[in-house]
């Protein structure tokens, strides 16, 4: 087994609000191996989004704690990208603009992220539209640059929150192989947020299954299907009725 690169201990999370005191998380403990794929999946708003938040930074836990790469997590950092549903694409760059944009506000010599960035370019399929505007491109070609551009950055870790979530079917399915593809090619460990059975399974080396809001862990799936897996293979279907009916039980 692979040295756990994110550590989460006891993790909880409360936020304040106008109506009072709402709990989100109720005292996680979760490890992630280094180059994992692993799911998040549960019902929709049950706080698998501020899982990501607080393990990347974004959001404070009030308690517990998260480290990654043996650091505590206080902040946002380099070691850790995101990927949303709705990619934060800069409008007034380009691909290469948007793609090399991490290296570039680090300081990396103007060569050295272009030729980086040329290669996660092309890593997700988009060579011949370096100089193409986000408007320019589909829902599915917007996230393959917000996949390289995290992906330039050489992060440790990367987040995924329900990144394919808004796309059509077709295009979704299109993704989640390309996914695969490239995650197979330039490993890291991904964290990978979704509410959709088929995708957790197809993409997953672990499915972690969260109850409802206060969102606690129900249940682990290691799952062990050979790749590239079959949505109507047998086992596939197996685990999709099983895990449907642990989710069923969450709500």
């Amino acid at each position: 087994m692979s040295r756990e690169i994110i550590v989460c201990k006891h993790m909880d999370k409360t936020f304040d609000t106008s109506r009072g005191a709402v709990h989100v998380i109720d005292d996680v403990t979760l490890n992630v191996h280094e180059n994992e794929l692993l799911v998040l999946f549960g019902p929709g708003q049950c706080g698998k989004s501020t899982m990501i938040n607080c393990m990347s930074g974004l959001e404070p836990v009030t308690g517990g704690s998260v480290e990654v790469s043996g650091k505590t997590v206080v902040k946002p950092g380099p070691d850790r990208g995101v990927v949303y549903q709705r990619m934060a694409l800069f409008p007034w760059l380009t691909v290469m603009g948007n793609v090399e944009y991490g290296p570039k506000m680090r300081g990396v010599p103007k060569k050295e992220r272009r030729e980086r960035a040329q290669y996660y370019i092309e890593l997700v399929g988009l060579k011949g539209f370096e100089n193409s505007f986000p408007n320019q491109l589909s829902g599915g070609m917007q996230q393959r640059v917000g996949i390289a551009r995290a992906y330039c950055n050489e992060p440790d870790v990367l987040f995924m929150d329900e990144p394919f979530g808004h796309l059509d079917a077709q295009t979704r399915y299109l993704m989640q192989e390309d996914l695969m593809k490239i995650w197979e090619r330039e490993k890291r460990t991904i964290v990978f947020v979704t509410n959709n059975i088929e995708e957790a399974i197809y993409l997953a080396d672990r499915i972690v299954v969260m109850t409802n809001c206060p969102t606690k862990i129900k249940k682990e799936y290691v799952i062990d299907l050979p790749r590239p897996r079959n949505y109507v293979d047998t086992e596939f279907l197996k685990l999709r009725e099983e895990i449907s009916a642990v989710v069923d039980k969450a709500l």
